[in-house]
C-alpha cells in the first residue's frame, strides 16, 4: 500500500522503521537482512517516485549514509534510550575518578 500511501494528498513524506518492517515482515530483530534492506531501498525509490521525502531510521552512521544515497531525504541517527545510556555511560567516565573517598572523622581525645 505505500504507493497509495505515498500519493496521499497531505502526505509530505514516508519515515521507515527498519525494526518494524523486519517484524511485519516476520524477521524480528533482523533489520540488517537483505530483504529487509531491499524493501526499505524499493520503499525510498517509491516514495521519492510520488515526490515525496523519505526517511529512515539506523542506529548505524554508515547504515545512515547508505539510506541518504539511495535517496532517503532525511535519517534519524540513534534512538533515544541508546543516546540516554551512551551519555551516562560518558559522565560516568569521566568521575569514575574524580570521587573523593572520606575518611571517617575521629573526634580529638
Amino acid at each position: 500500500h505505500l504507493q497509495a500511501i505515498a500519493s496521499t494528498e497531505g502526505v509530505d513524506g514516508v519515515f521507515f522503521g527498519p525494526a518494524d518492517l523486519a517484524a511485519s515482515m516476520g524477521l524480528l530483530g533482523r533489520t540488517a537482512d537483505q530483504r529487509v534492506q531491499d524493501a526499505i531501498a524499493q520503499g525510498i525509490k517509491t516514495v521519492r517516485g510520488a515526490a515525496k521525502a523519505a526517511g529512515v531510521l539506523s542506529t548505524d552512521p554508515a547504515v545512515a549514509r547508505k539510506y541518504l544515497a539511495l535517496g532517503a531525504r532525511f535519517v534519524a541517527v540513534g534512538v533515544d534510550t541508546t543516546l540516554l545510556v551512551r551519555a551516562a555511560n560518558d559522565l560516568r567516565a569521566a568521575f569514575k575518578d574524580a570521587a573523593v573517598v572520606s575518611q571517617p572523622s575521629v573526634p580529638d581525645k
